[in-house]
């Protein structure tokens, strides 16, 4: 029982470091032989560390394609408490951005479709399909 407590502590401490301070996601900890108590504690802490594993995967990976210009993207993951938090303001958070571009877009129309009707108007309008400028 004692070497089974020594393992089952080493196991937890190094989930806990390398998941809980060094950033390595996806670590699990493993009990050969454990049953019971033991099994149930190393599968909690392996199911802890898997879960925040994925709801920080699919927030990177969602903040990663936003940083690229996608907006068309959305965290998805299950999540409560905090975690829940973070993604349901980084989901809002990409609605207002996908608000702004579309009215930036709107301003930009707006601000180019004069342009061409004087371009159109002038004779030096570029034609669509075209790779010079003709005259009217």
């Amino acid at each position: 029982m004692i070497d089974t407590l020594a393992i089952f502590a080493d196991q937890v401490t190094a989930v806990a470091r390398e998941v809980g301070v060094e950033g390595k996601l996806g670590s699990q900890g493993m009990c050969l032989g454990a049953a019971g108590t033991w099994r149930d504690l190393t599968d909690n802490v392996n199911r802890l560390a898997a879960n925040l594993t994925t709801q920080l995967r699919a927030i990177a990976d969602v903040a990663t394609a936003v940083t690229k210009g996608d907006l068309t993207r959305s965290i998805q993951v299950e999540a409560q408490g905090e975690v829940a938090f973070v993604k349901d303001n980084i989901n809002e958070m990409i609605r207002n951005l996908q608000g702004h571009h579309v009215a930036e877009q709107g301003t930009r129309l707006a601000q180019d479709e004069p342009r061409k009707i004087h371009a159109y108007a002038a004779g030096t309008a570029r034609l669509p399909d075209c790779r010079q400028t003709h005259s009217i």
